[in-house]
């Protein structure tokens, strides 16, 4: 469960699948029918509690939230540190690239790995509340991809790409991409084990998005700006989108790139390729 916004629960975990493996679910029935039988009950009791004692009630809820929050993100982050301990053993280069959704994050990540798997192996985790289609298009790339389907969570945990880690077989110097689930606000919060963070903006999303967000902002170290083939069609200010980005962030690196055209790819390409082996 998040902290933050509460999303996901233990009945709506996490799946991981490999593209062409099937989920099994139990029916809703199976699972809940007891509980209806108990709710109203329970509703009753709360509602004459929360009459009698709404202040003290309200202020223990609250410190209740925080807590859990704490102990959310202390825990995530104690196994984001054995995720990073086995990426340096093995010498893997992993990415976690976020952004909101409609950034064109699958299609950077495409044509990357499209242009240079025949230099680099690649691994693709994929994370998404629902479906299999990203995997299914990193697979038709043939390159090795899991999906990681959250449910009702808003973003990836790090305990979730270990156990994805650990079925990709992942060998000695590659780079793994993490495509975490779309969105700007939880995932800023929970650290994969990652070696750098990447936040991809498109030019359609505004200029203002880095001050409107700026703990992702905050967090990453490259931000690249996708869809620069639109600039003549969209009003946004590409510097003072840079300048926003870097009063959250002075050390922000940039790449401006088109996708879709391949324009600024290259610089792209070429900073991947220098960080996977730094000297």
């Amino acid at each position: 469960m998040c902290g933050t916004c509460g999303c996901g629960s233990e009945n709506n975990g996490p799946t991981i699948l490999k593209p062409g493996e099937e989920k099994h679910e139990h029916s809703h029935d199976e699972h809940h029918h007891h509980h209806e039988g108990h709710s109203h009950s329970h509703e009753k009791e709360h509602r004459h509690h929360h009459d009698d004692h709404s202040h003290s009630h309200d202020h223990s809820h609250k410190h209740k939230i925080l807590a859990i929050e704490q102990d959310i993100l202390q825990n995530n982050q104690i196994l984001a540190a054995r995720n990073r301990g086995y990426f340096e053993a093995k010498n893997i280069f992993a990415l976690n690239m976020v952004s909101s959704p409609g950034s064109g994050k699958t299609s950077i990540l495409e044509s990357t790995l499209a242009n240079l798997k025949e230099d680099i192996p690649f691994y693709v985790i994929e994370g998404d509340q629902q479906t299999l289609n990203d995997a299914n298009r990193i697979d038709a790339l043939n390159i090795p991809v899991i999906q990681i389907n959250t449910g009702k969570g808003c973003h990836l945990e790090s305990d979730m790409v270990f156990e994805a880690v650990k079925r990709l077989n992942i060998e000695d110097n590659a780079i793994l991409m993490i495509e975490n689930v779309g969105n700007l606000v939880c995932p800023s919060m929970f650290d994969l084990g990652e070696s750098k963070r990447v936040v991809i903006i498109s030019t359609t999303e505004g200029e203002d998005k880095p001050i409107k967000y700026p703990d992702m902002f905050h967090t990453s170290d490259i931000c690249i700006i996708n869809k620069i083939d639109l600039l003549p069609y969209v009003n946004i200010d590409v510097q003072k989108l840079k300048n926003y980005a870097l009063q959250v962030n002075p050390n922000l690196q940039f790449f401006e790139v088109s996708a879709t055209t391949g324009e600024g790819m290259e610089a792209w390409y070429k900073w991947l390729k220098d960080n996977m082996h730094p000297s």
